[in-house]
């Protein structure tokens, strides 16, 4: 599924990237341990995490996954942003907790 469609149907907000979300998603990844994120998450994983700080778009640029969801309608910092727009890391926002968007991201991509 591509990364826009789960943007439109879990109703996300664009925060850096938009311009990348044709990206296709291949499952999900809730964790909010980076050295847990390199570990075990898969290329192509849209992470769903409550960190906010700029070292999140490194590691998503080192798994090369999708993009990235902060939950808790959570706000990145300005670097962050900055640093996801230069890298071309969606970042993506939720005011949902990360247990209801990652049931719901689940649902959609298992259909």
């Amino acid at each position: 599924m591509k990364l826009k469609d789960i943007v439109e149907k879990l109703n996300l907000k664009v925060l850096a990237a938009e311009d990348k979300l044709d990206k296709e998603v291949s499952g999900g990844y809730t964790s909010d341990l980076l050295s847990d994120v390199i570990a075990n998450s898969q290329e192509g994983n849209l992470w769903i995490t409550l960190q906010t700080h700029q070292n999140i778009v490194a590691v998503a640029k080192l798994k090369d996954l999708a993009g990235i969801v902060i939950v808790n309608n959570r706000a990145p910092d300005e670097e962050t942003v900055k640093k996801a727009t230069e890298e071309n890391v969606p970042l993506l926002g939720s005011e949902e907790m990360a247990f209801e968007i990652s049931g719901k991201l689940y649902e959609l991509i298992s259909q």
